[in-house]
């Protein structure tokens, strides 16, 4: 069962998270916490994200806008370093109000409502006509990037943020998606090894059944985002704008809602 919940976890949500930009993490951190202990669980997550996103990399990088790139993802390294090491300072926080459902607690923590919030607050923004409509200038790309990487090292989430503001820069679908991979894969390098630092040396804790897991979680997370590319010619910014609200809203519910954590 394990394999079965974890694998179709990994594949549909890296094949969805491919036009959106973000949520893979967030969506595959409380499939493995059903089965891994809590350390472990994000540990696993990381991995699975950093391996996919430079599969997707790989995949997509001669189609990426490296201007947009270099001018929102080298301002995003300093500031996911700097968000992760608050992180770390700030502690998890305690659960703000608490709710239960068929014998299992739920509950938010500060971060966790707080993250939730904007996220639905975004994704409610982007349905809107007048929104839609706003543009970034290119000398926006540094402050998005130095916002996203902050937020992204502070929380999580970072992808929500890139996304809104790479959506205003005219890119069209294949160029969008491109380029948001790359820019993420620069703030998963900068982030993730923060985490490890804070998190010490769960990884290593893995047993051979948790690590066969973790990599079939990896391969089944190549191929949705393998599927994703394929059709990757016939998406319009539309979809791809609509993905990004529904995301946004369903993430953030959940987050709000406690039903998943930071």
């Amino acid at each position: 069962m394990d394999f079965v919940v974890i694998g179709l976890v990994a594949f549909l949500a890296s094949g969805l998270t491919l036009y959106s930009g973000f949520g893979l993490g967030t969506v595959l951190l409380p499939a493995f916490a059903l089965f891994f202990p809590a350390p472990v669980a994000v540990a696993a997550t990381g991995i699975v994200h950093l391996l996919n996103g430079l599969f997707k990399g790989g995949l997509l990088w001669r189609q990426a806008d490296w201007g947009v790139v270099l001018r929102f993802g080298l301002p995003a390294i300093p500031a996911a370093i700097a968000g992760a090491w608050l992180l770390g300072r700030l502690g998890a926080g305690g659960v703000l109000f608490s709710w239960s459902f068929a014998g299992h607690g739920f509950g938010p923590t500060p971060a966790a409502l707080a993250v939730g919030l904007v996220m639905i607050t975004l994704g409610l923004l982007e349905l809107q006509p007048w929104f839609q409509r706003l543009a970034a200038p290119p000398s926006a790309a540094p402050l998005g990037g130095l916002a996203t990487g902050f937020v992204g090292g502070l929380t999580g989430q970072q992808g929500a943020l890139r996304s809104m503001f790479l959506l205003r820069f005219g890119l069209d679908p294949a160029r969008f998606i491109a380029t948001g991979v790359m820019i993420a894969v620069l703030i998963d390098l900068s982030r993730l090894p923060v985490y490890g630092l804070m998190a010490g040396s769960a990884a290593g804790d893995l047993d051979v059944r948790q690590g066969l897991l973790v990599g079939w979680a990896v391969l089944c997370a190549f191929a949705g985002a393998w599927g994703a590319v394929r059709w990757l010619k016939k998406v319009t910014i539309g979809l791809v704008r609509g993905v990004v609200a529904a995301a946004m809203l369903a993430i953030g519910a959940a987050l709000a809602a406690g039903l998943i954590g930071t």
